[in-house]
């Protein structure tokens, strides 16, 4: 008779994570590892701390004190919560404006339920312990998202995070990180697209979901809980139908380092278009000049980012005709561009831009985006972009996202402060973000 939990198993060691666990908790940090490290955790910080502004954050943040009452506060919020909630609070406002970090490889953001889990744990802790948990979890989930391919009509977020979260999460606690992270394995949920088809904001609360996981199954760990290898493989099998043997990375590896820090607002396929846009506008007198707008892109960009006419900040956030728009009008893609969605002349635009597929790009399997414009004189101006700052290829220089940093805190007083803590403090000191 087979033993319990040995169905399936053909390739399930493909989805173990034991290897990583091992050497990324333990193996000596490059020093631009090391640094890539502070600035992931600076432009994270800098993401939780944007997002709280919005008055639906805070909203939850209220509605969380009823369920996780407790004495942190994150700066700019006035609610003090537990740690549970801090971390959930943080994860939700992190991904708010959609300026966040991402893995191309991933097909996700591998610190978004991460650093979430870290803030909850600053407290007290040496920076250099909460860089190397994030490091721990970033490597990890890196890799789990890099087996989790979702299926039509699913998002990304909030699914294999929580495997990370929970390696994360145990190894600050001096726990078993691979074992939180075979627990969570066997849990792990999907999400769908659905919320933001219809501009809605629950998919902001998928990361909160994929922390909360996290810490639950390093507690469960801690407690002396337990679960069979093969879950993370069973779990691609059962709820996404992959029927291929999983396989991933190995460990050795610093995937951290592929890791791309956005210079704009919005979704990672949308910043070709912006970029594109925001080049070919340098030729154009006044925005009022354009009468037609071509877009050629990737498909996948255009599958998963072809919003038309977004009513709501979320849907715009996903709309490659917003981001180009908002480049063509503001010479940027921000957070205050979904501020002005009533602009007349952004929605005249948008409303011009015709989309295309590219068949190069995906036939190299690149990324990239080109923008033909058509004026009212006759004339034509284009712009192409194979990459843009903050790809691995073509790395955010530091002053811009120092400045980035100080665009999305620079409403709080100590956000210099905060600054040089992350990128320039002691290993051995506190983060200490309430000061």
């Amino acid at each position: 008779m087979p033993r319990m939990g040995s169905m399936h198993d053909d390739g399930a060691a493909g989805a173990e994570f034991d290897d990583v666990v091992a050497w990324a908790a333990t193996a000596p940090l490059p020093d631009e590892v090391a640094r890539k490290a502070r600035r992931l955790l600076l432009d994270s910080l800098g993401c939780v701390l944007s997002g709280l502004r919005h008055a639906e954050v805070a909203a939850t943040a209220a509605a969380l004190a009823r369920w996780f009452p407790g004495t942190m506060r994150l700066p700019g919020c006035d609610v003090a919560l537990a740690p549970a909630g801090i971390a959930a609070l943080a994860a939700s406002a992190m991904c708010w404006d959609e300026a966040n970090e991402g893995l191309a490889r991933a097909h996700g953001r591998p610190a978004l339920s991460v650093v979430p889990v870290l803030l909850a744990a600053a407290p007290g802790l040496p920076l250099g312990r909460l860089l190397r948990g994030l490091i721990l979890g970033y490597e990890l989930g890196a890799r789990a998202g890099e087996l989790w391919r979702i299926r039509p009509g699913m998002h990304v977020d909030g699914s294999w995070h929580a495997l990370g979260a929970a390696a994360a999460a145990a190894w600050i606690s001096g726990g078993d990180a691979a074992r939180a992270a075979r627990i969570a394995a066997c849990q792990v949920p999907f999400s769908l697209y659905r919320p933001l088809a219809f501009g809605m904001t629950a998919r902001n609360s998928y990361a909160a979901h994929a922390a909360l996981l996290g810490i639950l199954a390093a507690a469960a760990a801690e407690g002396g809980a337990d679960a069979p290898r093969g879950g993370f493989a069973e779990a691609r099998r059962l709820a996404l139908l992959h029927e291929t043997a999983p396989a991933r990375m190995p460990a050795g590896t610093w995937l951290l380092l592929e890791a791309y820090l956005k210079p704009y607002a919005g979704v990672r396929h949308a910043h070709y278009a912006a970029a594109a846009a925001i080049a070919a506008r340098r030729g154009v007198a006044r925005s009022e000049d354009i009468v037609a707008i071509r877009l050629e892109t990737y498909a996948e960009a255009l599958r998963y980012a072809a919003n038309r006419a977004p009513a709501t900040p979320i849907a715009a956030q996903f709309s490659l005709s917003f981001g180009a728009a908002s480049g063509l009008r503001f010479g940027d893609l921000s957070p205050d561009s979904y501020l002005a969605m009533e602009d007349g002349e952004l929605r005249r635009l948008e409303a011009l831009v015709e989309l295309a597929e590219d068949p190069a790009l995906d036939a190299a399997s690149r990324r990239g985006a080109r923008i033909v414009l058509r004026l009212a004189d006759g004339g034509t101006r284009e712009a192409e972009v194979g990459d843009v700052p903050g790809d691995p290829a073509n790395p955010l220089p530091e002053p811009e996202l120092r400045a980035k940093f100080l665009r999305l805190a620079g409403h709080l007083p100590q956000a210099p402060a905060m600054l040089a803590r992350v990128l320039e403090g002691d290993d051995g000191a506190p983060l200490a973000l309430d000061a």
